[in-house]
Protein backbone atom coordinates (compact mmCIF):
# COMPACT_ATOMS: atom_id res chain seq x y z
CA UNK A 1 0.00 0.00 0.00
CA UNK A 2 1.75 3.17 -0.82
CA UNK A 3 -0.09 5.62 1.58
CA UNK A 4 0.80 3.09 4.66
CA UNK A 5 4.64 2.64 3.43
CA UNK A 6 4.99 6.76 3.17
CA UNK A 7 3.66 6.80 6.69
CA UNK A 8 6.26 4.48 7.98
CA UNK A 9 9.24 6.07 6.42
CA UNK A 10 11.89 7.62 7.99
CA UNK A 11 11.36 11.12 6.09
CA UNK A 12 7.52 10.47 7.53
CA UNK A 13 8.99 10.21 10.99
CA UNK A 14 11.37 13.26 10.51
CA UNK A 15 8.54 15.60 9.29
CA UNK A 16 6.21 14.46 12.20
CA UNK A 17 8.88 15.15 14.83
CA UNK A 18 9.43 18.37 13.50
CA UNK A 19 5.61 19.06 13.28
CA UNK A 20 5.22 18.21 16.94
CA UNK A 21 7.53 20.48 18.00
CA UNK A 22 6.06 23.44 15.97
CA UNK A 23 2.58 22.47 17.35
CA UNK A 24 3.68 23.05 20.47
CA UNK A 25 4.96 26.65 19.68
CA UNK A 26 1.24 27.64 19.42
CA UNK A 27 0.63 28.08 22.99
CA UNK A 28 3.77 28.30 25.12
CA UNK A 29 4.08 31.74 26.92
CA UNK A 30 3.33 32.87 30.20
CA UNK A 31 -0.79 33.34 31.03
CA UNK A 32 -1.84 36.80 30.77
CA UNK A 33 -5.70 38.40 31.81
CA UNK A 34 -6.17 38.56 27.65
CA UNK A 35 -6.90 35.39 26.43
CA UNK A 36 -3.14 32.65 25.80
CA UNK A 37 -2.67 33.82 22.16
CA UNK A 38 -3.00 37.57 22.84
CA UNK A 39 0.98 38.35 21.73
CA UNK A 40 0.71 35.50 20.04
CA UNK A 41 0.13 36.50 15.82
CA UNK A 42 3.10 37.76 13.61
CA UNK A 43 6.12 36.34 11.64
CA UNK A 44 8.90 33.99 13.97
CA UNK A 45 11.57 32.39 12.54
CA UNK A 46 14.68 30.03 13.41
CA UNK A 47 16.67 26.99 13.56
CA UNK A 48 16.94 24.19 14.89
CA UNK A 49 18.96 20.31 15.02
CA UNK A 50 16.97 17.28 14.24
CA UNK A 51 18.44 13.24 14.78
CA UNK A 52 16.99 10.36 13.72
CA UNK A 53 18.16 7.61 15.00
CA UNK A 54 21.35 6.36 13.59
CA UNK A 55 21.92 9.11 11.27
CA UNK A 56 23.74 12.14 11.95
CA UNK A 57 22.22 15.63 13.02
CA UNK A 58 20.84 17.68 10.46
CA UNK A 59 20.40 21.67 11.05
CA UNK A 60 16.68 23.14 10.29
CA UNK A 61 15.32 26.41 9.27
CA UNK A 62 11.83 27.25 10.19
CA UNK A 63 9.54 30.40 9.17
CA UNK A 64 5.84 30.54 11.03
CA UNK A 65 3.09 32.60 10.97
CA UNK A 66 0.03 32.87 13.95
CA UNK A 67 -3.56 34.36 12.75
CA UNK A 68 -5.97 34.64 15.75
CA UNK A 69 -8.89 33.33 15.13
CA UNK A 70 -12.39 34.94 16.74
CA UNK A 71 -11.96 37.51 19.38
CA UNK A 72 -11.20 35.26 22.62
CA UNK A 73 -7.57 35.46 22.14
CA UNK A 74 -7.93 31.56 22.56
CA UNK A 75 -7.60 30.25 19.34
CA UNK A 76 -5.08 30.30 17.04
CA UNK A 77 -4.24 29.22 13.33
CA UNK A 78 -0.70 28.41 12.52
CA UNK A 79 0.88 28.04 9.31
CA UNK A 80 4.82 26.61 8.98
CA UNK A 81 7.24 25.58 6.91
CA UNK A 82 10.57 24.22 7.57
CA UNK A 83 13.59 22.94 5.42
CA UNK A 84 17.07 21.67 5.81
CA UNK A 85 19.20 20.24 3.25
CA UNK A 86 17.53 16.71 2.24
CA UNK A 87 13.92 17.70 2.67
CA UNK A 88 10.89 20.66 3.54
CA UNK A 89 7.44 20.68 4.40
CA UNK A 90 4.20 22.59 4.97
CA UNK A 91 2.28 22.57 8.00
CA UNK A 92 -1.08 23.93 9.31
CA UNK A 93 -2.99 23.80 12.19
CA UNK A 94 -5.66 25.47 14.43
CA UNK A 95 -5.49 25.48 18.10
CA UNK A 96 -7.62 26.47 20.80
CA UNK A 97 -6.84 26.71 24.72
CA UNK A 98 -9.31 26.45 27.00
CA UNK A 99 -10.13 28.57 30.42
CA UNK A 100 -8.13 25.76 32.09
CA UNK A 101 -5.31 26.31 29.47
CA UNK A 102 -5.86 22.76 28.22
CA UNK A 103 -4.46 22.91 24.43
CA UNK A 104 -6.68 21.32 21.93
CA UNK A 105 -6.21 20.72 18.04
CA UNK A 106 -6.02 19.65 14.89
CA UNK A 107 -2.56 19.62 12.17
CA UNK A 108 -2.27 18.20 9.01
CA UNK A 109 0.91 18.40 6.70
CA UNK A 110 0.11 19.28 3.26
CA UNK A 111 2.63 17.90 0.91
CA UNK A 112 2.25 14.16 2.55
CA UNK A 113 -1.53 14.54 3.30
CA UNK A 114 -1.48 13.31 6.65
CA UNK A 115 -2.30 14.96 9.70
CA UNK A 116 -3.61 14.32 13.54
CA UNK A 117 -4.41 15.65 16.87
CA UNK A 118 -2.61 17.81 19.28
CA UNK A 119 -3.77 17.94 23.54
CA UNK A 120 -1.13 19.90 26.02
CA UNK A 121 -1.43 22.12 29.42
CA UNK A 122 0.69 25.33 30.02
CA UNK A 123 2.32 25.99 33.21
CA UNK A 124 3.63 29.52 33.89
CA UNK A 125 5.71 29.98 30.43
CA UNK A 126 6.26 25.95 30.23
CA UNK A 127 3.83 23.22 27.96
CA UNK A 128 4.23 19.65 27.55
CA UNK A 129 2.02 18.80 24.83
CA UNK A 130 1.33 15.16 22.54
CA UNK A 131 0.19 14.60 19.49
CA UNK A 132 -0.33 11.81 17.40
CA UNK A 133 -1.73 10.34 14.20
CA UNK A 134 -2.91 6.84 13.01
CA UNK A 135 1.13 6.44 12.43
CA UNK A 136 3.63 7.97 15.56
CA UNK A 137 3.11 10.27 18.50
CA UNK A 138 5.58 12.45 20.03
CA UNK A 139 5.58 14.25 23.24
CA UNK A 140 7.90 17.11 23.85
CA UNK A 141 8.54 20.60 26.28
CA UNK A 142 8.62 24.10 25.60
CA UNK A 143 9.65 27.14 27.47
CA UNK A 144 9.20 30.43 26.07
CA UNK A 145 11.08 33.36 27.23
CA UNK A 146 10.41 36.83 26.18
CA UNK A 147 10.90 36.52 22.43
CA UNK A 148 12.17 33.32 22.39
CA UNK A 149 10.62 29.88 22.33
CA UNK A 150 12.83 27.11 23.21
CA UNK A 151 11.47 23.06 22.03
CA UNK A 152 12.64 20.02 22.00
CA UNK A 153 11.29 16.72 21.46
CA UNK A 154 11.36 12.93 20.83
CA UNK A 155 9.10 11.25 18.57
CA UNK A 156 8.20 7.67 17.63
CA UNK A 157 6.75 5.87 14.74
CA UNK A 158 7.53 4.27 11.68
CA UNK A 159 10.37 2.59 13.20
CA UNK A 160 12.54 5.62 14.24
CA UNK A 161 13.15 7.57 16.70
CA UNK A 162 13.64 11.41 16.42
CA UNK A 163 15.05 13.68 18.78
CA UNK A 164 14.97 17.55 17.94
CA UNK A 165 15.39 20.96 19.25
CA UNK A 166 14.24 24.40 18.09
CA UNK A 167 14.80 27.50 18.53
CA UNK A 168 12.35 30.27 17.31
CA UNK A 169 12.47 34.10 17.42
CA UNK A 170 9.99 37.22 16.90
Amino acid sequence: MRIASSLLSPRFALTAGVAAAMLASVAVFPATAAGPFAEFPGSWSGTGKIRVQGQGPERLRCKANYRPRGSSERQIDLQLSCDSDSYKFDLVGQFDVDDDNKLSGRWSENSRNVGGTAIGSVKGNRMQIHIESSAFSANLNMTTKGKSQKISFDAHGGGQVVDSSITLNR
